[in-house]
C-alpha cells in the first residue's frame, strides 16, 4: 500500500508543480504535507501575506514581497523585511487578493496558493471561491495539506489515478456538466448546490469534465477512507 501511495504522490507532484512561477502564502494554517512544502523548498519566489511572515521566517524562506497593512506583524519582523514590504491598507479586498494582484502586476502567469485554508472556515470558503476571480487573469491552483483546487471555465482533462477522490463545485447553477472516467458519471447535468458534485472518484489515470461555465475541481493527493 505504501508503495502505491508513493507512486501516486509522484504522479501528482509531477502534474501539479510543473510550470509554477510564484507561490502565494496566505495566513491560514502553515502547510505540513510534503507537496505544498516542496513549493517553499524549491527555488520559486514566494509572495507572503503579512500575517504568515512569522511562520515563513521560522521555516527559513525569504519572501520576494510581503503584502498587507502590517498590523499583525511584530516590529522586529517589520524591520527585518522592511525592504520587501508593500503596505496596502485597502479594506475592500483581503490580503490574499492583494498578494494575487501584486503577482499579476509583476507579470506572473502560473501561480500556486498555499496556506489558504484552516484556522477560520469563513476565510477558507472565501479563499476557495476567489479562485474563479483569479483564474480570469492567470493560471491558478490552491494546494492544501490534503489536495488541490483547480478552477476551470472550459472542458478540461485532469491527470489522476484510480480511486482518487474528486469533487466538482459548479459555481453557475445553469451550467451543464458531463464527465468521463469518473465512478459516478455526470451526463448533461446542472448542479444547483455545491454538495451535488462532491465525493466522486476517478477510475483511470485521467478524467475529463465537459463544461462551458465556472467550475472548481478538487483532487486528493492520496486515497482517503
Amino acid at each position: 500500500m505504501e508503495e502505491t501511495i508513493t507512486r501516486m504522490n509522484k504522479e501528482i507532484d509531477a502534474l501539479n508543480i510543473q510550470n509554477i512561477e510564484v507561490v502565494v502564502l496566505a495566513n491560514g494554517e502553515f502547510p505540513i504535507h510534503h507537496l505544498p512544502l516542496s513549493l517553499l523548498q524549491r527555488d520559486i519566489p514566494v509572495v507572503c501575506c503579512d500575517g504568515a511572515i512569522e511562520a515563513l521566517d521560522k521555516f527559513g524562506k525569504i519572501p520576494l514581497a510581503l503584502i498587507g497593512d502590517g498590523d499583525s506583524v511584530s516590529e522586529s519582523l517589520k524591520n527585518k523585511y522592511l525592504d520587501r514590504w508593500h503596505f496596502i491598507a485597502d479594506q475592500e479586498t483581503n490580503d490574499l487578493t492583494k498578494a494575487m494582484n501584486y503577482c499579476i502586476e509583476k507579470g506572473y502567469k502560473n501561480i500556486a496558493i498555499i496556506g489558504a485554508t484552516g484556522k477560520r472556515e469563513d476565510h477558507t470558503l472565501a479563499n476557495i471561491s476567489l479562485l474563479i476571480e483569479y483564474a480570469r487573469k492567470v493560471n491558478i491552483r490552491m494546494f492544501t495539506d490534503y489536495g488541490v483546487f483547480t478552477p476551470i471555465f472550459t472542458t478540461t482533462t485532469f491527470q489522476s489515478f484510480a480511486k482518487q477522490q474528486v469533487s466538482i463545485f459548479s459555481i453557475e447553477a445553469t451550467n451543464k456538466l458531463t464527465s468521463q472516467n469518473l465512478r459516478y458519471p455526470i451526463e448533461n447535468r446542472q448542479f444547483k448546490y455545491w454538495w451535488e458534485g462532491s465525493l466522486n472518484e476517478a477510475v483511470k489515470e485521467n478524467f475529463t469534465l465537459f463544461t462551458k461555465g465556472e467550475v472548481i475541481i478538487y483532487q486528493t493527493y492520496e486515497i482517503k477512507a
